[in-house]
């Protein structure tokens, strides 16, 4: 895939900040195959670029950062639609953002629900809009993420408040998330760009191989996460074909709430 080619993401990189936006926002930026096939090649044509020190990842217009995949097209079609290799790259993905060589700021400016929540996650540093609001939905529509979506998460706010978060599927405000050590920074929204390019500026004025290194050395702890999120995958991917996960999709398609008791 090309940049030229791009249909879901948007990417532009001015003064040494690179911006990749997932530019859905009448689904809410949520994503399909087809948009993490973009954020793939946008990641790596920043990786590549000498002149992108930095990197920001943000969601179109003032509503939503990322909300996960979307459920309108698993509905349609039991997946999240063609992907240009024949495999979903969802995993990939997650690693690629703590592969790539620079650091990778998250401007949340609207919902980081379900698999956005944890593609914020995993970014080096996340700001926020003070309207933005976080959380997770996998068990309330038949899915998880037992990989850096949940395990990375407890290293970073602690085992109870992670599981807090996944087990009750509850929203949480940017301040709440700022004070759990999950977000660096609050703004109001019409700040957010400017706040995002002043972090950025901090950085790029310092030795790229060092924030490299840097990167790195703190990633390498929780390196390990990376074979668990390897199992979950390939166990979410047969979950999702059972009766127990159709019926977390058909209650959020039908706006109704999910029957699970006869599943325990």
């Amino acid at each position: 895939m090309k940049l030229s080619e791009l249909t879901d993401v948007l990417y532009d990189v001015d003064r040494g900040l690179a911006w990749i936006t997932i530019n859905r926002p009448h689904r809410y930026n949520s994503f399909t195959n087809r948009t993490i096939d973009e954020l793939i090649c946008c990641f790596k044509a920043a990786w590549a670029d000498p002149e992108a020190g930095v990197i920001a990842f943000t969601g179109a217009g003032d509503k939503a950062f990322c909300t996960g995949g979307d459920q309108k097209q698993r509905a349609e079609t039991g997946n999240y639609g063609p992907m240009e290799t024949g495999v979903s790259e969802i995993e990939y993905f997650h690693r690629l953002i703590r592969d790539v060589p620079k650091p990778v700021i998250a401007a949340v400016n609207g919902y980081a629900i379900g698999g956005g929540q944890v593609l914020q996650v995993l970014c080096d540093m996340t700001i926020a809009a003070d309207h933005a609001r976080f959380g997770q939905t996998g068990p309330r529509v038949g899915s998880f993420d037992a990989g850096f979506g949940s395990a990375y998460l407890a290293r970073i706010i602690g085992d109870k408040r992670a599981k807090e978060i996944w087990f009750c599927c509850r929203q949480y405000d940017a301040a709440t998330m700022k004070d759990w050590g999950l977000v660096n920074q609050v703004v109001p929204l019409a700040g957010l760009k400017e706040e995002v390019r002043r972090w950025a500026d901090d950085m790029l004025d310092k030795s790229p191989t060092a924030l490299r290194a840097l990167k790195y050395s703190i990633n390498a702890d929780s390196d390990s996460i990376a074979g668990i999120s390897a199992l979950s995958h390939i166990n979410l991917e047969l979950f999702v074909k059972t009766d127990e996960a159709q019926e977390g999709l058909k209650a959020f398609n039908e706006k109704r709430s999910p029957v699970f008791s006869r599943f325990r």
